[in-house]
C-alpha cells in the first residue's frame, strides 16, 4: 500500500510583515476601484475645470489684481487634463492630474485672497 508523504515544513509562528499604508498608496488604491467609471471621471474633469477653474483667472485679475501667468498655469493644467484623458491615460493618470489641478488651484486662490 502508498502512502502519501508530505514535505511540508512545519512552522507554528509565521512572520508578520510592517506593511505601511500611506495617503498616496489609499489614493491609488481608490483610483484602482474607479477604472470602470473612468468616462465619468474624463466628463467630471472636463465640468470641473471649464465651471470652476477656467474662471479663476478673470475672478482673480479682475477682483484681486493677479498677475497674467495666472492664466497661463489655468491653461496649462487644462490642456494637461484634456491631453491625460483624450489620449487614453489610465486611471490613475486622470485622478493624479486632476488632484494635482485642483490643488494647484486652491493654492493660487489662496494665495491672492489671503
Amino acid at each position: 500500500m502508498a502512502t502519501i508523504k508530505t514535505f511540508a515544513p512545519a512552522t507554528f509562528t509565521t512572520h508578520v510583515e510592517n506593511t505601511h499604508t500611506n495617503l498616496w498608496d489609499k489614493f491609488m488604491a481608490y483610483a484602482d476601484t474607479q477604472k470602470q467609471n473612468h468616462t465619468l471621471w474624463f466628463f467630471l474633469v472636463l465640468m470641473v475645470h471649464g465651471v470652476f477653474i477656467l474662471p479663476l483667472p478673470a475672478v482673480l485679475s479682475y477682483y484681486f489684481d493677479a498677475p497674467a501667468w495666472v492664466l497661463g498655469v489655468t491653461m496649462v493644467s487644462f490642456f494637461t487634463n484634456i491631453i491625460a484623458n483624450m489620449a487614453g491615460g489610465s486611471i490613475r493618470t486622470t485622478l493624479t492630474v486632476f488632484a494635482a489641478s485642483v490643488a494647484i488651484h486652491l493654492f493660487i486662490v489662496l494665495m491672492f485672497i489671503i
